[in-house]
């Protein structure tokens, strides 16, 4: 699958430059140039299989060139080991709705699922590669603690989270700033999370400099989050067993109900995304 940034469609990019850099230099979001869309019967192939076959079916369709399917899987088995639920994600009913909790990781955010897979690609990527990588994440809470659980104690890899000043709960501050791994920098910043984003955003931008330190970003701008994402809303149909469902995502920086929205587009039937 070949890759474009929004802001310039004429150059293509492999899964490995759209993973590594995060941000394209033009500062566009990184999309597939087409997309293969599952047909009923290819779908049909899929509803039977657990969280982790499903997930590696899926996101093979974007990372072929990358990486095996056979090594992906194995990726996949790694990242999910630590979740307090086998399935990685459970559906609960309240009253005649469905609740799609996202909260079995290891933080207890959501975005545990995508971290924790990316964590170990970006090792992956490391074991093949004599590179530092210094990974900058602007977060209002949950995304610095996932990140931070996901890539403490890695090899060759450091990160910096950027988080506003007294405007995060207490938990959140003491899942980022008690970690003793010498690869996590906590820096608080005084201002939002706006703030703190359009730091990460200018760093980004100079590109002098963020190539000189190897800089990635694991805010939602990174495609390997969306499609790490995009898996529980096939998860949930499946399960469900109906056509037609909807979704109503809370969301902050959109790529949760992004990923739903890619989902619909790869041919998954889903009826409305309610933001």
């Amino acid at each position: 699958m070949r890759y474009v940034s929004t802001r310039d469609n004429s150059k293509e990019y492999n899964f490995e430059d759209v993973f590594i850099k995060g941000l394209a230099d033009d500062e566009g979001l990184y999309v597939p140039k087409s997309l293969n869309k599952y047909n009923a019967e290819e779908l049909s192939k899929l509803k039977n299989l657990n969280y982790n076959k499903l997930s590696t079916e899926i996101i093979n369709q974007f990372s072929s060139d990358f990486i095996s399917k056979e090594k992906l899987s194995s990726l996949i088995n790694k990242s999910y080991s630590t979740f307090r639920e086998k399935e990685v994600v459970k559906l609960s009913n309240i009253g005649e709705l469905k609740l799609l909790e996202l909260f079995h990781g290891p933080t207890l955010a959501f975005k545990d699922v995508a971290m924790q897979f990316i964590g170990n690609l970006y090792e992956y990527y490391l074991s093949k590669n004599d590179k530092k990588i210094n990974i900058v994440v602007a977060t209002s809470g949950d995304t610095g603690a996932a990140a931070i659980d996901a890539i403490k104690g890695k090899s060759n890899l450091n990160i910096f989270v950027l988080h506003p000043n007294n405007r995060i709960s207490p938990v959140q501050r003491k899942l980022m700033t008690t970690v003793e791994e010498k690869n996590v920098y906590n820096i608080a910043i005084d201002g939002n999370f706006d703030d703190c984003q359009n730091i990460v955003k200018q760093m980004f931008s100079d590109l002098e400099f963020s190539k000189s330190i190897n800089m990635s970003g694991v805010n939602s701008i990174n495609w390997a989050r969306i499609i790490a994402q995009a898996v529980y809303y096939f998860y949930s149909y499946f399960k469900l067993g109906k056509e037609n469902i909807s979704f109503s995502v809370p969301t902050g920086n959109f790529g949760d109900v992004f990923a739903g929205y890619l989902a619909k587009k790869m041919g998954l039937p889903i009826d409305k995304l309610i933001v």
